[in-house]
């Protein structure tokens, strides 16, 4: 292994990128996003290359933990420019994967958040392990689940990906694959990389490609709490429920009130866009605006820098957040904005 940050090399007849940057967890920064989008374009338009494995460097942990948060931060208490950037290449590259024109397979043997999902989802075969732990944090930080989340997470079985996107539960192993996040499962991931460049594709036909969730005596609350109009109505309806339905309420009331409002409404309006790269514009107006937002420089305090876990979010709550205030992140970019940005 080199100190590259993706290893790109063409490994039988398969294109084939691992991540390493072990020492962030194989976090995205702009230079990771960059290799990937140049190696894709190559690969697509060769004759020689069947399909894409992702994976990251053995005896290193977690498949991808996220995106350059603290870069976004710092860019954000400025003038936003270079956090525009990156949002710009990351979304190009999460819609270069989702309409890629071969096979694209991922190999989440490890964490799998933020960034990680947006270099994962979006492909055609989704492989998790024991190891495999998914979730979409960022309302937690005071950002939203981006990267295609608007696109993806309605498109969860029943009123899962509300669920997910709102509170950044974690799910692990075979639940990953039960909730269609993964396409197979398998209980160990040593090799299969390897294989898949000797054997083609058919190194998963014996796979697991079906399980029943660990939580599915909840899935009945889910679906009836997170379909309410609003995160108001989704509190009041997990506060009337089980001992688990008051957690999940728990939870979401330690969350950016500003962020569950976005999702909310990111999620309601992903459901019904028909076009994966309008819903990526609509994630990149929101991410543009919001990185600039002291709410979220104070969750990066509090969890990243500070790590006091108590952030004073801003608004410090739902009721403060009025209907202009959320559309303020949601209408198009004015030219001022675009050029601001260099758009």
């Amino acid at each position: 292994m080199t100190e590259t940050s993706i290893i790109a090399r063409k490994q039988g007849r398969v294109g084939r990128l691992t991540l390493n940057r072990p020492n962030a967890l194989h976090a995205l920064n702009a230079d990771m996003v960059g290799r990937i989008t140049d190696a894709l374009i190559v690969w697509r338009d060769t004759t020689d290359v069947d399909f894409i494995v992702i994976d990251h460097a053995e005896g290193t942990r977690g498949f991808c933990a996220g995106g350059d948060v603290r870069m976004l931060a710092q860019s954000g208490a400025k003038d936003g420019r270079e956090a525009a950037a990156f949002f710009a290449a990351e979304y190009r590259l999460n819609t270069l994967i989702k309409e890629y024109p071969k096979p694209y397979v991922a190999l989440l043997d490890g964490v799998t958040m933020g960034g990680g999902v947006g270099i994962s989802m979006h492909g055609t075969h989704r492989i998790a392990t024991p190891k495999t732990l998914f979730a979409m944090p960022e309302s937690g930080i005071g950002l939203f689940p981006d990267v295609g989340g608007g696109w993806f997470l309605p498109r969860l079985p029943g009123k899962l990906g509300m669920w997910l996107g709102l509170t950044g539960a974690r799910l692990k192993g075979k639940d990953v694959l039960a909730v269609g996040i993964a396409t197979h499962f398998i209980e160990e991931a040593a090799g299969l990389a390897d294989k898949l460049c000797e054997q083609g594709l058919r190194a998963l036909d014996d796979l697991q490609t079906s399980a029943r969730p660990g939580f599915s005596d909840h899935l009945a609350q889910i679906n009836r709490c997170f379909e309410e109009a609003s995160v108001e109505d989704i509190l009041t309806c997990l506060d009337r429920g089980s001992d688990w339905a008051a957690e999940q309420a728990r939870t979401l009331r330690t969350k950016s009130p500003l962020s569950l409002k976005i999702a909310h409404r990111q999620l309601q309006t992903g459901e019904r866009m028909t076009d994966f790269r309008e819903t990526m514009r609509m994630e990149y107006r929101i991410g543009s605006r919001l990185v600039r937002t002291r709410n979220f420089q104070e969750g990066v305090r509090a969890v990243l820098i500070d790590r006091d876990n108590a952030p004073l979010w801003e608004p410090e709550n739902l009721d403060d957040i009025t209907p202009a205030i959320l559309e303020g992140f949601f209408e198009p970019l004015s030219d001022a904005e675009l050029t601001f940005i260099g758009g």
